[in-house]
C-alpha cells in the first residue's frame, strides 16, 4: 500500500480509456451470442441431454485474459512513476566550520558540567539540525587543529566531536590561528555559503597570525564569521584550580578576558555577527538564531526524481497476450 501511495501518472488522462474496456465486454458478449443464433436446425432433440463441454464453458477465460492485458496496457500508456527516490539539487548547501576553543579555561563551570562539555553538546545538537549540509570542526588552544573537515556523515561527526579533550594542544589561545585554519578548510569549497562559528571564552594571546588577519582573509574568500563569546555576565568564573592533599579541590575565581570590540568588528567585517553566551539557555538561544539565520537564505533544496514504473505492466500485458493465444490456438482449438 505505500508503494501505490507514493504513485504518480505523468499522463493521467490516459486511464480513461479504462471506460472502453466494459464496453468492449459487452461488444464481445453480445457478438458471441449473435453467433449463437446463426446456427439454424429444424429439431433440437438429438441435442436433449447432452451436457455442454467443459472447454465451452471455461471460453470466456480467453476474454478475461485479453481485458486484463488492455488493462495494463492503459495503464503502462499513463506512465507511472515512482516519488521514493530523490536528488539532492548539487551547490545549494551550506559548507560550516565549527572552530571550539579548547584552551584549560574552557573547564569553567559557570556552564554544565563546563564551557567545553556545553560547547560540545550545542556542537553536536547543531550538527543534528543541519541534515543537508557539509560541515567540520577546528579545535584550538595554542594553536589549531583540523578534528574533521567538511562532511555529510554527520554521525561520525557528532562521534568526534563528544570526544573533544583540553591539554591536547599547546597552551594558550590563538583565536587568529582557530580562524584562519578554519578558512582554510572553505576557501576551495564550491558552495554558495560559507559559514565559520567560533567559540571562544578568552582573548587572543599566541599564534603567528592575528584575529584582525584572519578576518581579512576570511572575506577574501566570502566566508562569513559567527563569534560566540562564552562566559558568565558577572565578570569572574569558579574555575577548579588544584587538588588538595584531602581530595578536595582549591576553587580559584578567573576573570573572563573576551575582547569584545575587537570579535564584533571581525564578525561585521565578514557579513557575521557576535554574540555573548552567559549562560547554557543562552548559548542554546544563539545557536538556534544562527540555525535559522542561515537557513533563511541558504536553505539546501531537494528535487524529486521520478522512477518509471510502466515495465512491469508491459511485462504482465504481454504476458497475458501471450497466455491467451497459446490457450485460444492449443486447448481451446478443437472447439473454436
Amino acid at each position: 500500500m505505500t508503494w501505490w501511495n507514493s504513485i504518480v501518472f505523468a499522463y493521467p488522462w490516459a486511464l480513461w480509456l479504462i471506460l472502453v474496456l466494459p464496453v468492449l465486454a459487452v461488444l464481445v458478449f453480445l457478438f458471441s451470442e449473435q453467433r449463437k443464433t446463426a446456427l439454424q436446425i429444424s429439431s433440437v432433440r438429438f441435442f436433449a441431454g447432452m451436457k455442454k463441454p467443459a472447454l465451452v464453458q471455461w471460453r470466456p477465460i480467453l476474454y478475461l485474459l485479453r481485458l486484463g492485458a488492455l488493462s495494463f496496457l492503459i495503464i503502462a500508456c499513463a506512465r507511472p512513476q515512482s516519488l521514493l527516490e530523490y536528488k539532492r539539487n548539487p551547490g545549494e548547501g551550506i559548507d560550516i566550520m565549527l572552530s571550539i576553543d579548547v584552551s584549560p579555561s574552557m573547564a569553567a563551570s559557570d556552564f554544565l558540567p563546563n564551557r567545553l562539555e556545553a560547547a560540545k553538546n550545542q556542537g553536536i545538537r547543531f550538527v543534528d539540525s543541519r541534515p543537508n549540509d557539509r560541515i567540520g570542526v577546528v579545535v584550538f588552544s595554542g594553536e589549531p587543529y583540523t578534528l574533521c573537515p567538511l562532511t555529510t556523515d554527520h554521525p561520525a561527526l557528532q562521534s568526534l566531536i563528544s570526544m573533544i579533550q583540553m591539554g591536547e594542544l599547546d597552551m594558550g589561545t590563538a583565536i587568529g590561528m582557530g580562524l584562519a585554519k578554519s578558512v582554510e578548510r572553505l576557501q576551495d569549497s564550491q558552495a554558495k555559503s560559507k559559514v565559520v562559528i567560533l567559540l571562544t571564552d578568552g582573548e587572543n594571546n599566541s599564534g603567528m597570525i592575528s584575529p584582525e588577519d584572519a578576518a581579512r582573509l576570511a572575506k577574501t574568500y566570502n566566508v562569513r564569521v559567527y563569534i560566540i563569546g562564552l562566559g558568565a555576565s558577572e565578570g569572574t568564573v569558579l574555575t577548579p584550580s588544584m587538588v588538595n592533599p584531602d581530595g578536595s579541590y582549591v576553587q580559584t575565581y578567573q576573570p573572563v578576558n573576551i575582547d569584545e570590540k575587537s570579535m564584533i568588528e571581525i564578525a561585521e567585517l565578514t557579513g557575521g555577527k557576535y554574540f555573548r553566551a552567559t549562560d547554557d539557555l543562552k548559548l542554546t538561544q544563539i545557536y538556534d538564531e544562527i540555525n535559522k539565520m542561515e537557513k533563511s537564505k541558504f536553505d539546501k533544496k531537494e528535487a524529486q526524481q521520478r522512477k518509471e514504473e510502466f515495465l512491469p505492466l508491459l511485462f504482465w500485458a504481454g504476458f497475458l497476450l501471450i497466455l491467451e493465444l497459446l490457450l485460444r490456438y492449443t486447448v481451446f482449438d478443437s472447439i473454436t
